[in-house]
């Protein structure tokens, strides 16, 4: 079919969102001519709006309305302002709607887009009811994949087949040059093998951080034994937390500039030749700029959230993983993981590479 105009629901988190990008690029690589509409929340709006293959984007602001139903004023001016909402997307008349989400609100914001077709998952890979909502539904092979694969397998709702490899994030020229600026004042410059390692995590996810020894010692030996440079990136709130690190070291190490955006952190890491850190949004952003990954698994599943392009995983069976249980104490999964795997990971990449 010819599509004129295409809707896609993946409203957050900014992992999950980062991994639909390469899905809806394919889209629009088969659709060129297709208008593409993408409703996300605020968290992943700026990414979204960077995309060139992405001609609009429509914010959805569900802590606003969920605040503006907690009173009686509020909870008429929320009503009126999602009616108003609703008025403007069927206005659109998409020709499809993809639901990457599967969850209940995405569910009712593809039907009530008024699409024709609206594709989502059948009831075993959706939650909360969404599979009534769609009229396509996909099924998911049996096996475990990753949630890229996961997206990809979305757009046989329309017939499409798409290998799943290419499609790279785009980083606009401001951002290009911000960083360039940052390494070309680099004293002394960076050499290769340069490796980028982030390990921090959002606040909500301190159970996925390895050890601040570990990375250290690690850090010391990629620098003493493979004669590496090694740079620190780091997120909001994460600072501290990488300092600690460079402190805990022997070796000197860089640390990253101040980035603003995901895409500057995707241009940061354009610069390096290898990855390392857990399973975070940054790790997916470097798999997407193209430079392998060396990620550590920790309590997470290595299948559901495995990198785009080449990887190497760092993960130690103890028994009672994967789970996500963020209030563990133990973390013994991290713990057994030690420097000399992932030193040894890191070596056996850069291998492969060179």
């Amino acid at each position: 079919m010819d599509y004129q105009s295409i809707l896609i629901l993946r409203l957050s988190a900014v992992g999950d969102v980062i991994r639909t990008l390469p899905a809806v690029k394919a889209i629009k690589t088969h659709f060129p001519s297709a208008s593409i509409t993408w409703i996300v929340e605020e968290p992943s709006k700026g990414l979204i709006e960077s995309q060139p293959e992405i001609d609009e984007v429509i914010l959805f602001p569900r802590q606003r309305w969920s605040e503006g139903l907690q009173s009686i004023k509020g909870w008429w001016r929320t009503i009126q302002e999602v009616w108003t909402f609703i008025q403007s997307l069927r206005r659109k008349k998409f020709d499809v709607a993809f639901d990457f989400h599967g969850i209940l609100k995405s569910g009712l914001l593809s039907f009530l887009s008024g699409s024709r077709q609206r594709i989502g998952y059948e009831r075993e890979s959706s939650k909360e009811g969404n599979f009534l909502f769609s009229n396509k539904k996909v099924k998911l092979p049996t096996e475990r994949i990753s949630r890229f694969d996961k997206n990809f397998h979305l757009l046989k709702g329309i017939g499409l087949e798409v290998e799943p490899e290419g499609y790279p994030l785009f980083i606009p020229t401001e951002d290009r040059e911000l960083v360039k600026a940052f390494f070309e004042q680099l004293f002394p410059p960076m050499k290769s093998p340069s490796i980028a390692i982030h390990p921090g995590t959002s606040p909500k996810t301190l159970y996925k951080r390895w050890l601040p020894d570990q990375y250290a010692q690690l850090a010391d030996r990629l620098v003493r034994e493979l004669k590496a440079t090694v740079l620190f990136t780091w997120g909001p709130g994460e600072l501290d937390w990488v300092k600690r690190i460079q402190k805990k070291m022997r070796e000197s190490s860089v640390l990253a500039l101040h980035t603003i955006s995901l895409t500057q952190l995707g241009e940061v890491y354009r610069h390096c030749d290898l990855y390392i850190g857990g399973d975070t949004g940054p790790m997916h952003i470097a798999s997407l700029v193209g430079i392998p990954v060396v990620a550590i698994y920790g309590p997470t599943d290595p299948v559901l959230n495995e990198p785009f392009g080449p990887h190497k995983k760092v993960i130690k069976n103890v028994g009672c993983n994967p789970c996500r249980d963020r209030s563990c104490k133990k973390l013994k999964c991290l713990e057994e993981i030690t420097v000399d795997d992932v030193f040894n990971a890191t070596r056996e990449v850069l291998s492969i590479t060179a």
